[in-house]
């Protein structure tokens, strides 16, 4: 059974950033998630990384469309 929820650390793992890069996500808006326990610690349900994935993909196809080829790094 997989888990519903994952720590900043998983989503870190997942996306190759930090933990601090996550946490930016999160307080940023960019990446939804909750709160909880006693410490507030942040949770990210899988479904939402999984759509925050494909918003990205999405975007970066979009910008790769909208960019001159000589403009791609």
């Amino acid at each position: 059974m997989s888990r519903r929820f994952l720590e900043l650390a998983d989503v870190a793992d997942e996306l190759s950033i930090s933990v601090r890069q996550a946490y930016t996500l999160v307080r940023s808006g960019d990446l939804p998630a909750i709160q909880v326990g006693g410490r507030g610690q942040w949770r990210v349900e899988t479904t939402v990384l999984e759509e925050y994935i494909q918003r990205k993909y999405a975007e970066t196809r979009e910008m790769v469309r909208n960019r001159p080829a000589t403009e791609l790094d």
